[in-house]
Formats: structure tokens, C-alpha cells, sequence
């Protein structure tokens, strides 16, 4: 993967940052059987309240309908396209199965044009299958894995994303999270093989409001900013500073407060937490 720079001819052209997008093989019209339409929200509840602030506008999408399931087994699929997903950031691939199906997958950062690929029991440990995690050798890196067999994929779904599979264990496999955190998830769960596709996502620079603006996120107020009646933080003539600890417009403490419950039945499945020296939960 690259990233391209554009000519300073404008204040945000000089710091944005764009993918070449290298992968994909084909332009922005989908496959018309695997598309629907999106009713934005706004961050509105069925009340018309807000609850999510800051959402809004946005150009206009179609939802690509991803397969994270991949139920289809012992049927052979070949890779007919690499497309841009606007829902996600990681690319899609799009399967035309012998029987005559058509599915979109996550697509992973080797897979190509012309490739083969399948899933069920059997399946080669290649880039692209789709297999339980118990026919898996340990060390294999994998997307897409499910927290309950049957489910479909919900861990590791984001651009340049690779959980590896630490260990196996009677019914359970260990995993290791991109966040260096431990879990156990049942073996008869399934998982895509490989690292998911679009690895310099996280090295994109915005670079101006614009592009935030075409992704439906709208501008953001500091709290210091405000007056007393609207924000905790407001107010103040001499000093512009929140005084004592940050919080919500609505008193809830933020910035590093710990907001996860104790004793949530998926404890016990987290060998090790995302932050090495803390207890489970925390």
C-alpha cells in the first residue's frame, strides 16, 4: 500500500493525505444484487432527540451487503473484484461461487483477482479462507472471527487488522488482540485467514474539516467554550481552563475514567487485559 500528497494548492491540500488505493480493481458502481439503501439517522432516537451529537449530513451511500458468515462450504469461489467499500475502511472483495452465487467478503491485504477461494472443513490455510479456529494450526494470523459459532464475524473486522490464534485448549483457543489483549472464544468458531486489507488506513491525514464533513461528522464545540449553562467547563474571565477534573456537558466524568462495569459475564473470558498490569474488566 501508499499514500499519496497532493500540491499545497490550498491550506488543506497541503497537509491531506489520500490512499492510492493500489488494491482495488475495479470503480464505485457495485454489484446491483448486494446493495441497499442507508436511512441516516442524524444521531436522532425515534423521539427526534439527539443522543449522539456531532452526526450529521454526509454524502450520500449505499450499503454493500458483506457476508460474514461464510455458510457456503465445500463450494469453491474466485475473486471477480477488489472494491472500495464508503462503510468501511477496509476494501471488499467480491466471490462468484461455481454454483452461480455472489457475495462480498472482507478482503485480505494479498488476496488478487482470479484467486480461489472456500471455506468449511478441508479448506487450505490460505489467505481468504473461511474455517473453524480448532482446524487451525497456533500462530495463524485471522480476521473476521466470531465471539459465538454461527453468529457471523465480529471481532477484527477494520482496516489492516490480524488477530493471531495464541493457543488451543480442549473447547476453547486463546487469541491475541491487536490491543495485546488475551480472550478465549469457543474452538468451533470460524475465522478468516490472513490481514485484512487497506494497512495505511491509520496513516491518512485528514487534513481539512471538509473530509470529516463527507463522512456525516459535524463540528464539535469545546466545552471551555461554552457558557456555565451550557457546558461544566464554561465560564470564566480571567482564565480560560476547565478547573478540577474534565467531564461530560452532562457532569459524567471522561479523559481516562474507566466507564466498564465489573463482573460482566465476558470477563472470564479475557485471559489478559488490553492494559498489561491491570486487573480483568478494568
Amino acid at each position: 500500500m501508499a499514500i499519496r500528497k497532493t500540491k499545497p494548492t490550498s491550506p488543506g491540500r497541503r497537509f491531506a493525505t489520500y490512499s492510492l488505493r493500489e488494491q482495488v480493481t475495479t470503480g464505485n458502481e457495485p454489484e446491483r444484487t448486494l446493495v441497499e439503501g442507508i436511512k441516516k439517522s442524524g444521531g436522532r432516537n425515534n423521539n427526534g432527540r439527539i443522543t449522539s451529537r456531532h452526526r450529521g449530513g454526509g454524502a450520500k451511500r449505499r450499503y454493500r451487503q458483506i457476508d460474514f458468515k461464510r455458510l457456503k462450504d465445500g463450494i469453491p469461489a474466485k475473486v471477480a473484484t477488489v472494491e472500495y467499500d464508503p462503510n468501511r475502511s477496509a476494501y471488499i472483495a467480491l466471490l462468484h461461487y461455481a454454483d452461480g452465487a455472489k457475495s462480498y467478503i472482507l478482503a485480505p491485504s494479498t488476496i488478487s483477482v482470479g484467486d480461489t477461494v472456500s471455506s468449511g472443513p478441508g479448506s487450505d490455510i490460505r489467505p481468504g479462507n473461511c474455517l473453524a479456529l480448532k482446524d487451525m494450526p497456533v500462530g495463524t494470523i485471522v480476521h473476521n472471527v466470531e465471539l459465538r459459532a454461527g453468529e457471523g464475524g465480529k471481532l477484527g473486522r477494520s482496516a489492516g487488522t490480524s488477530i493471531q490464534l495464541a493457543a488451543k485448549e480442549g473447547d476453547l483457543v486463546t487469541l491475541r488482540l491487536p490491543s495485546s489483549e488475551m480472550r478465549l472464544v469457543r474452538a468451533e468458531c470460524r475465522a478468516t485467514i490472513g490481514t485484512l486489507s487497506n494497512t495505511d488506513h491509520q496513516n491518512i491525514t485528514i487534513g481539512k474539516a471538509g473530509r470529516n464533513r463527507h463522512k456525516g461528522k459535524r463540528p464539535q464545540s469545546r466545552g471551555i467554550a461554552m457558557n456555565p449553562v451550557d457546558h461544566p467547563h464554561g465560564g470564566g474571565e480571567a482564565h480560560k481552563t476547565p478547573g478540577g477534573h474534565p467531564v461530560t456537558p452532562w457532569g459524567k466524568p471522561t479523559l481516562g475514567y474507566r466507564t466498564r462495569k465489573k463482573g460482566k459475564p465476558s470477563d472470564r473470558y479475557i485471559v489478559r487485559g488490553r492494559r498489561r498490569g491491570k486487573k480483568k474488566g478494568r
